[in-house]
């Protein structure tokens, strides 16, 4: 299938999960992070959620990565050049909700790229090859290639099954490194 069509669908199939199976998703997500991720005193990046979307809850991963001493980074939409800037999050207070819905920090200090170890990610689907499909500005992609090599790229997903295959991934796309789902983490070559 291709985007567009993935990305309808499972915009779709997110509306039928309820309140409370979201949050038993995200909390066996986050149970999954950290009995498999060595994110202890780690530079990680994770995404807030858009609650009407719902997406993965992500604070108590937040909250559990910080308690972990881990330097933890929350991405921030960068207007002027459409990429993801990351700014360290200190505090609840430092975040706004963007015209997408998005919490993001108002201010703060910025981690580069580069820095990075582990990198969660939002996806609405993603393939048995790593490839994902967001909700199609590139903002991650273009993030992600400026990651080192050692950084670990690992999608949050609402879903145990992936999708079969996307028939029209592209130069720019960047594939994912593993994927978390409620009931498994599946790696990717």
């Amino acid at each position: 299938m291709i985007k567009k069509d993935l990305r309808l669908k499972y915009l779709e199939l997110r509306k039928t999960i309820s309140p409370k199976e979201l949050e038993i998703i995200s909390e066996n997500i986050c149970n999954l992070i950290f009995s498999n991720f060595q994110v202890e005193k780690k530079r990680i990046s994770i995404f807030l959620p858009i609650k009407r979307s719902k997406e993965i809850n992500t604070y108590k991963i937040l909250d559990k990565a910080i308690s972990l001493n881990a330097e933890v980074s929350i991405p921030k939409i960068n207007n002027k050049n459409n990429e993801l800037k990351h700014v360290i999050f200190e505090s609840k207070n430092q975040l706004e909700i963007n015209k997408f819905g998005i919490p993001e920090p108002i201010k703060g200090k910025i981690t580069a790229a580069e820095h990075f170890d582990y990198v969660f990610i939002p996806l609405l689907t993603i393939d048995f090859n790593g490839n994902r499909i967001g909700y199609g500005k590139g903002y991650y992609d273009r993030f992600l290639k400026r990651c080192k090599p050692r950084c670990k790229f690992i999608g949050l997903y609402h879903f145990d099954e992936l999708t079969e295959k996307i028939s029209d991934i592209n130069t720019l796309d960047v594939k994912l490194h593993a994927c978390i789902t409620p009931n498994k983490i599946i790696h990717f070559k």
